[in-house]
């Protein structure tokens, strides 16, 4: 079992280390702002290949165009829009996005920041657990520091595919704040895209209502009341490796097929 204790401002931690199945999370606010039980009973997909698959389907207005771009955002994101991509006939690349991790648990998101300097801070978070602008200029400039590192491993010698004038579809595995995922929309709309759909297999429905507004589409399969985490949704949520990540890009259409259509 995982608790995560939040008070008077200071963010505390007392878990085991989660498994790559999942389990049971419990989050407490001395202050009754935060209150929730998770089973792993909940699972709607097997794993992210299946939650990718599924998503295609319902994507599938997109396929055979050739102004189709896919991206995902690492790691998690990658299996998911593999298939994706895969299933449309359509290029994949990588968005890189971090999160920023609350110290004391870095796993609850304070924002994100993304590629072309892009940043998403939930100011809901910071004010309710009291983090100094300091910790967050900090926590940024490490994660600024290893999406650089990302995307230099992922790509290697390959250019990132253009976007200017294209539709493009950026996939997660989930979203659970949205901070990530903001941040990423923040990031494509300076290479100027023609249109943005988010695609996702789940994620808060008041997440999904906050994000509409700032893109053209979002395409979510299960948008849920109750959430706690990304990973309750999945019977097999194990992390995804850097070489998972390089394998399936290498794998992964790197331009529109026209001879598949």
């Amino acid at each position: 079992m995982r608790e995560i204790h939040f008070r008077q401002g200071a963010y505390v931690e007392d878990q085991e280390k989660r498994g790559e199945t999942g389990g049971v999370t419990r989050v407490v606010c001395t202050h009754g702002e935060v209150s929730m039980v998770n089973f792993a009973g909940f699972a709607l997909f097997r794993d992210r290949t299946d939650a990718g698959r599924r998503l295609a389907s319902q994507l599938a207005g997109y396929a055979n165009r050739p102004d189709v771009v896919v991206l995902a955002l690492p790691h998690g994101g990658v299996p998911v829009a593999f298939e994706i991509a895969r299933a449309l006939n359509a290029p994949l690349d990588v968005f890189v996005v971090r999160k920023l991790g609350v110290p004391a648990y870095r796993e609850y998101a304070m924002g994100a920041v993304a590629g072309g300097g892009a940043q998403s801070i939930d100011n809901d978070v910071v004010r309710r657990l009291g983090i100094p602008s300091s910790v967050i200029s900090d926590v940024a400039a490490v994660e600024l520091r290893e999406l650089e590192r990302q995307e230099r491993l992922y790509r290697r010698d390959r250019s990132p595919l253009s976007i200017s004038g294209e539709t493009v579809i950026v996939v997660d595995d989930g979203m659970a704040t949205g901070s990530s995922m903001r941040a990423a929309v923040a990031g494509l709309r300076m290479r100027e895209p023609a249109r943005i759909v988010v695609a996702v297999p789940v994620a808060p429905a008041n997440v999904c209502d906050e994000l509409r507004p700032e893109v053209d589409e979002i395409v979510c399969l299960s948008e849920s009341k109750w959430f706690v985490a990304v990973g309750q949704w999945y019977e097999n949520f194990r992390h995804v490796s850097d070489q998972e990540v390089q394998c399936l890009l290498a794998k992964a259409p790197a331009s529109f097929n026209a001879v598949g259509m």
